[in-house]
Formats: C-alpha cells, structure tokens, sequence
C-alpha cells in the first residue's frame, strides 16, 4: 500500500480504542457496534434484551462484551457506566443508537408515551456522556456520536415526542461540544434517513410510503445499513480531530431538498 493511502487509511484504524453503544442489539446500533469491532475497537454493546446481544457478539466477532441494560432508568446509569468499564477499560468512544418512537399524534400523546420517549431518546445520551466525560478528558481524547433525525428539521405525522427528543438531541451535541471540546471530546450527531429497521417498520410496511421517501432523497433510494458505516468510523475515529458539535445527516439528500 502506498504511504499516503497507509496514512489515510490509519486515520480510520481504532485499534486500541473502547467504544460503548447503546442499542446494539438490533437496527443501526447493530450495525454501528459490528462496524467499530471490525474496525479494531474493544466493544461493549447495551441494549435491554441479552438474546439479541448474544447474536451480535457472534456476529460482530472481535473484542466484545454485552450488558443487559435499560439505559432509560436514571437510576442506573452509574452502575451502567461502571460496568461498561469493566470489560476494556473506560470508554473512548461512545455512540448513543438506542431510541423508540411512540408515533402518538399530537392531540393523542400521552403523559407515559412522552416521558418515555425523552428518556431514553435524550435524557439517558447526556447522563450516560456524562459519566464517561470525565475519563476521556483524563486521556485528553474521546469521541461521543448520538444518533439524530431527519425530524430534527422536518414535522411528520404523530411525530410530536419524537421530534422534539431529536431536536434537543441536536441542540445537546452543540452544547456538549462547547463544553467538552477543548478537553479533547468531540461531539458530534449522525442524522439517519430512512433505513429499514424495527424502529422503522411501520414505514416500510407501506411500499407506497417507502417509495414516496426515496423519491424525496437526492440519491433516489433509501438508505442501507452499510450506507452508515463510513460517516461513523470517520465520527468515531482520528479523521474527525478537527470535527465537533456537528449533526452530519446521513439521508442521501433527503433534507436536502
């Protein structure tokens, strides 16, 4: 390989680096842990259901380690920020994928259905950053990505909660990045289209309303789980040292139009 394609490709390698994702068991959070475990990393991957943690690990292959967690559950978010240091060592990186989204329209929403949706959409990305923050700032590097949205700038329909966890999650990575940035934390935000996963099944059981969305993309598709791979490594990775408090939307141009 040539010195500078080496080079290049160094920038990506995260050999050596911890990562913790949330929402690994299934979807994009899936998708991610697997990417950055073949991308060198040591990864703990968290979600609520071990069986599907279980197929990831084996799946995935690499260093790996998985806990049963609800990460929505305040509570419990410093014993999970204990225990996903246990494995590796502490986080280096942290990647915030797991979400739910209620679809509740807005003279519909309820009290439960909100807070829920909060919870887990945003309060539980800034309390967990939070308890890994300080020892990416001993070590002067750390990466977190959360996981945004196309309604971060777009209404749809019953999209009321779920549009505003998204939103603030928008307006958190900025803020985390003036905070947290000149201690070598960068935060950034991948803003995913439309992809077919369980948190987007209701779309695409509809082939009518899955097309109508291709057709709004700029690329003219919707998106595929490899299409994430490469704007995460280079979010999680030395490529991005100069990169933070951005939402880099990964929509084939949906937001674009």
């Amino acid at each position: 390989m040539p010195e500078d394609a080496a080079t290049a490709a160094g920038l990506f390698d995260l050999t050596g680096r911890v990562a913790c994702v949330t929402g690994a068991s299934s979807g994009l959070g899936r998708r991610a842990a697997t990417v950055l475990a073949r991308a060198g990393a040591s990864v703990v991957g968290v979600a609520r259901r071990e069986d599907a943690l279980i197929a990831w690990r084996e799946e995935a292959g690499g260093r790996t380690a998985a806990i049963a967690a609800d990460v929505a559950a305040r509570d419990g978010i410093a014993d999970l920020a204990r225990a996903a240091s246990e494995p590796f060592g502490a986080p280096d990186i942290v990647v915030h994928a797991a979400g739910i989204n209620t679809r509740e329209p807005a003279d519909r929403v309820t009290a439960e259905g909100w807070d829920q949706t909060l919870a887990l959409n945003l309060s539980a990305p800034f309390f967990l950053s939070q308890a890994f923050a300080p020892a990416m700032a001993e070590k002067g590097w750390g990466r977190i990505v959360n996981f945004a949205s196309l309604q971060c700038y777009r209404a749809f329909p019953a999209g009321v909660a779920y549009g505003a966890s998204k939103g603030g999650i928008a307006q958190m990575t900025r803020a985390l990045a003036e905070a947290w940035s000149g201690r070598g934390i960068n935060v950034n935000a991948i803003g995913p289209g439309f992809f077919r996963t369980e948190l987007t099944a209701a779309v695409f059981s509809d082939p009518e309303r899955a097309a109508r969305n291709a057709a709004q993309t700029c690329i003219g598709r919707n998106g595929e789980p490899e299409d994430i791979d490469g704007p995460l490594l280079f979010l999680c990775s030395e490529a991005s040292a100069y990169v933070t408090g951005q939402v880099l939307m990964v929509d084939g141009g949906f937001t674009a139009k």
